[in-house]
This record gives structure tokens, sequence and C-alpha cells, in this order.
């Protein structure tokens, strides 16, 4: 009973049924107390209205949508359809039984409607009621929750199949799916309004989704269009987020998996990310290319325990490296991603992990020579923009002189091509962290310039010399090839920069600090409410990085569109939403300030640069700036003295000197606050 009860084809044919037999009753009725004043119609007339009735009210109520709604849930908007139904069908038999007889009693017809509403939209509550009753036994301890689904393509017809099946078999020991009880569906396809997917029925529009959330009392959002178009993607999910409801998303197609470990659809149902409102397809990368690039070949990830440089370790893993070495100054960063790695691909994968800092030209010099790497991926650097304007000589020590060490090496020991990581806030930098990465996207440039021309001996000498005499064996046995000619059937370095903005979920970004807040019951800080940022999730990031030195051929430096940019408040609200919670109700938003250094909005292409299209129609290459070698050198040796004596003032005065577009936030933020 229960079974047949939960199928709407046969609910629909009891509802009309039970409206028939209503009608027929009401007449006889209607005619028995009209009988009390000796005004009944003949028997002959009533047999003829109460089939007329029957008929005409079961017509009207289907067409006005009785029978289309979800009764269950009617509010007092819905049950008008009844009333527009049975009026509109006793006034018809009315008007064909005058046309027949030609009279019509009008206390019977008014007295027939009465009764006929009443026991039509009484029977629909107490059926209502049952039914809840009936279907929500045991619902309690499985505590299903009331949900939304928008879209009602193929993907909800999947998910709704696998939810019916997996909570009626007895065999499912996995109760999870008991978090989803399906009361309607969403699609902005009008022609698919009222019809049904395993019983659950398409009620309205997108534009329809509050409303309904109201209504139907819903607990939660399922967003089921996997290959919707970003734009309409981000509106859809604005509108969802509004509700202040929690929301899960189907994955895209391409994301899609039916394996092992992913045998269905309804597992891969995963809570909203914040990158799912960023407004723009997550971007796709050409993997033959770098499969190409990075078979068989000896990679070196410096920083390789940190976000991006594990990222970077992991994606390389994919693409059968001879081998990986990992370089890192923190051991527990380090191990990590070492047991990661051992626990997906045990044996298989030749993995070496060293602690050592970049800092340290020699311990640096000693594994280039040990393991020979063919592919450099410079991650190692201090990125936290207060901290450094705290410590500036850090940053120049480990940003600029790791840098220069590392590349120097890479160029000495002929690696086949060094990838330096940049950051947006290397351009106009307000901070000492952004202009010692510009100082570092410098360097590189200058190694570039260095390894496409003739080197002679002096220059040779100005860059070990800067390395504190460095190796000078090295560098006599260099001088000696260089005398001799024997240098020149050297490999030639490739150097590529890749730069682009902020990472979400990275060490230090602020959507796990976010998290962190909102769980704790704290209010989510904000530095400013204007204060906006470019960003891209770390596997985009990893994967530019890896098709930029895939398709770099030397001196480039790879610039990401990453669309448009987003207010870091914007994110902190629909943060807040996804936990279920009313931004500024439950959750307070502060506002801190700018914190030291800090742009109230970044930039991913300085002045002086052009963009050159690539083949990936969101990567560009921005024309670098000539460096002048002397200078540079010069410059260069009075930062790294200046950080050596530990001198904030004379370190931050020398980076000014090397990095002509580094101003004070202040100067720069004053175009855009205005009060």
């Amino acid at each position: 009973m229960k079974h047949k009860l939960q199928s709407f084809k046969y609910r629909k044919s009891a509802l009309a049924v039970a409206d028939a037999f209503i009608v027929a009753i009401s007449a006889l009725i209607s005619n028995y107390l009209l009988s009390l004043l000796h005004a009944e119609i003949p028997p002959k007339h009533l047999g003829i209205s109460i089939v007329m009735s029957m008929a005409l009210c079961f017509l009207s109520l289907a067409v006005s949508g009785a029978y289309n709604k979800l009764w269950r849930y009617f509010n007092k908007k819905d049950y008008l359809s009844c009333v527009a139904g049975v009026l509109i069908g006793i006034m018809l038999s009315c008007t064909f039984i005058l046309i027949m007889l030609g009279r019509v009693p009008c206390r019977y017809a008014a007295l027939h409607a009465v009764v006929s509403l009443l026991g039509i939209c009484s029977f629909r509550y107490i059926f209502k009621q049952t039914f809840l009753d009936l279907t929500n036994v045991g619902r309690s301890e499985k505590k299903y929750k009331r949900t939304m689904l928008i879209g009602a393509g193929q993907a909800s017809k999947m998910l709704l199949s696998e939810i019916r099946n997996a909570q009626n078999s007895p065999y499912v020991e996995d109760k999870s799916t008991a978090v989803f009880d399906p009361v309607c569906l969403i699609d902005d396809d009008s022609s698919k309004l009222g019809r049904s997917i395993y019983d659950v029925q398409v009620v309205g529009s997108t534009n329809d989704i509050g409303k309904f959330v109201e209504e139907l009392n819903i607990e939660q959002i399922i967003f089921c269009i996997p290959s919707c178009l970003e734009d309409e993607r981000k509106r859809i999910l604005d509108i969802c987020t509004s509700t202040n409801l929690p929301i899960k998303i189907i994955p895209f197609l391409g994301n899609l998996l039916f394996d092992d470990a992913h045998t269905t659809l309804l597992n891969q149902v995963r809570d909203i990310k914040v990158e799912d409102l960023l407004g723009r397809e997550p971007i796709k990368f050409d993997n033959a290319d770098i499969r190409g690039f990075i078979n068989n070949k000896v990679c070196m990830v410096t920083g390789g325990g940190g976000s991006i440089g594990s990222e970077l370790v992991r994606q390389i893993a994919k693409y059968n490296p001879k081998q990986i070495i990992i370089v890192d100054i923190c051991e527990n960063y380090a191990y990590e991603i070492q047991q990661d790695l051992k626990m997906e691909y045990g044996d298989s994968l030749d993995l070496v992990v060293r602690i050592a800092s970049v800092r340290d030209y020699y311990r640096m010099n000693q594994l280039f020579s040990v393991y020979k790497p063919q592919i450099v991926f410079h991650a190692a650097a201090h990125k936290h923009v207060p901290l450094m304007e705290e410590s500036p000589m850090e940053a120049i020590k480990n940003n600029v002189m790791g840098t220069f060490n590392t590349a120097t090496l890479a160029l000495f020991h002929e690696v086949e091509k060094f990838v330096m990581i940049s950051t947006d806030k290397a351009v106009n930098p307000t901070n000492v962290m952004g202009a010692s990465k510009r100082c570092c996207e410098m360097i590189v440039q200058y190694l570039s310039q260095r390894s496409r021309s003739q080197l002679d001996n002096n220059s040779l000498h100005n860059d070990y010399e800067l390395k504190m005499r460095g190796d000078s064996s090295a560098v006599e046995r260099r001088m000696k090839e260089i005398k001799t000619g024997k240098a020149a059937g050297r490999r030639r370095t490739e150097f590529v920069t890749t730069r682009f903005g902020n990472v979400l979920g990275s060490n230090g970004s602020v959507i796990p600090r976010f998290k962190k807040q909102i769980e704790e019951g704290k209010p989510v800080t904000v530095t400013h409410p204007d204060i906006i940022r470019y960003f891209m999730t770390i596997p985009e990031a990893v994967s530019l990085v890896m098709e930029a030195a895939a398709i770099a051929h030397g001196g480039e430096i790879f610039v990401l569109d990453m669309g448009q940019p987003v207010k870091i408040v914007t994110l902190a609200e629909n943060l807040i939403r996804m936990y279920g919670k009313v931004p500024y109700k439950d959750v307070k938003i502060e506002f801190t300030g700018l914190r030291p250094g800090e742009k109230i909005k970044e930039e991913l292409l300085m002045n002086e640069e052009g963009l050159q299209k690539t083949k990936n129609k969101l990567i560009f290459i921005g024309k670098q700036i000539e460096i002048e070698p002397e200078k540079f050198i010069t410059e260069l040796r009075k930062l790294r003295d200046a950080s050596l004596e530990n001198n904030d003032e004379v370190a931050i005065q020398a980076l000014h000197e090397m990095v002509p577009t580094f101003v004070t936030p202040e100067e720069f933020n004053k175009q855009y606050i205005t009060v």
C-alpha cells in the first residue's frame, strides 16, 4: 500500500477517482438538503447532473493543474486551482443541463458547488497528512533532508535513480543516501514544467528557487547541471547561496569518475567549493605536451613540500618521470608529500627527498652534481606579505639569493629548463615580498639573456663572486673550458617564469582562515571591503607551470588570463552561506584594515609588457624587459650585502633601486580608495 501511495501515477489516478466520487456524493447531499425545503430536483435530472458534473469537473480540474502540482505540499495559493476547477466544471454542467432540459435550479447549482469544493479540498488535506505519515515512517532516525535538485536532465535522473535504489534496497549498508529526500526539481526549460522524474516533479524555474525553498521547507540544494555554461552556472549558484542553505554539486562531466573508487554518481556529489563561484571554467591544459616534456626526465622541485611544490610533484608523478627530487627546508612538509607518494606509487616512482635550503649554494651545488636534474621547478620562496614586511632581509636572502643560487647552478649544470614560479604581487610591487619576486623575475631574465650569448671571463667571474666566492674550482674549470673552446657545445638552459594570482586553498590563503573562523564561531576578518584579487585553484596553477615549461623556448614570462578579479568580502559571504549561515547575522564580517604592504588590487602585467598569444587561449606571454648586465650585477651585489648585514633600511632602499616600480602601498592605494 505504501509503495502504491508513493507512485505519482497511482496517486493521480486515485485522486481523480476520489474527486469524481466526491462530486457525485455532493450532488446527492445537495439534493437531500433541498428536499428538506421541498425544492429537490427530479431523479432523472439529478442523474444527468451527476454524470455531467463528474465528467466536466474532472476535465476542468485537470486543465487548471489540480493534478499536476505537488498536492502533498499544497498551500493556500495551490488550493485555488481546485476552486477554479470545481466552479468551472459545475458552471459548464449547469450550462449543458440548461440546454438539454430548459431549466436549472440555481439553489441546487450553488449548493452543489459549495459542497463539492468543501469535499475536494478537505480530501486533499486529509490525503496529504495520511501520505506524509505513511511515507515518513522510519525517516526520523535516518535523518532525511528535504532536497531541491537544480536541473531536470540526465544527471538528475541518474542521481534520483541511485537514491531510490539505495534507500529501498535492504542490501545497501552505506546509508549515506539517507541525507537526501528529493522533494522537487527546478529547470529553466518551460516544457519540463509539471513533469516528474521518479515521482519528483519539476515545479518551476531557477528564478523560483527562493519561493519553493520557503514553500516546500527545503533543507539543502543539489546543483545537477554539470555541463552548464560558466556564466549561467555562477548566476544559478548565486541564487542558491542567497537561500542560506547548504549546497552540494555534481562535478563537471569531464571530472565524473566511474572506477573502483567511484562506482556511482551518488558518491561524487560533493559540497560546493568557493572556486565554483569564481565565474570561469577550469583551465584545461594540453596533457600531451606535458607528457612528452616530463616523460623519462629527472625533475627537481625546490620547495617541494609546499602547496604549489607538492602539487607540482603529484602532477609530475603522473607523467612517468625518470626521477623526482624534492628539495625543501621544512622536514614535516617534505615527509608528508613523500609518504603520500609512497602510498600511491610504491616502488614504481623513483623519489628522492632531500632537506636543504636554496640559500646554501654549496649544498644545492652538491644536489645538482649528484642527481643531475634535467628540469628544475623553483617553487621555494617566502610568500607571506606582512611577515616579510617585518623581516625584509629574509625575503631577500631566501627569494632573491635562493633564486640566484638555484638558477645559476641550473645554467652551470646544463639543466634543460628552469621554471621559476612568480606572483602577480611582483607587478608594480608595494611590499618587500612582491619586490623580491620581481627581482627573481629579473634574475631569470638576466640568465636567459646570458644563456643565449657568449660568456666571457669577467661576467663569469662576477656571477660566482656574487655567490660569496662560490665554488672556485668549478669557476676555474669553466673559465678554462671557455678559453679552450670546449664550452661551445654545452647545452643552453631555457629559463621561463610563470606569473599568476592567489591560489585557493594554499598555505596562508584566505579560504582556510575563513573556514577556521566560521567553524570556531568567530567573526570572519577581511582587511578592506573593496579589496579584490585574482584567484585560481592549485591544480590550475601547477598545470600552468607545467604547460609553460613544456612550450617555453627561454626568456618568457607566462601570464594566465584568470578572468575577472573577485572581491574578498564576496568570497567570505559565499563561504558563510555554504555553511548554511547568514552573513553579518549568524556570522559577523569584520574589516580590520589593510595590512602592511597590502595592495587594494593586484595586477598581472606591467606597463612595459605587451602580450603575445599562445596556442592555449588563456595563457599569454609577457614581453620581457631587457636587463643591463653590469648594472644589474652591481645592484644585486649591493642588495645581497645589505641583507647579510641584516640592515632593513639599506636592504629596502636597495630593493627600490633594483625595482623602479616598487612603490609604497599608500602611493598605490590612494588611486583606488576614495574614503
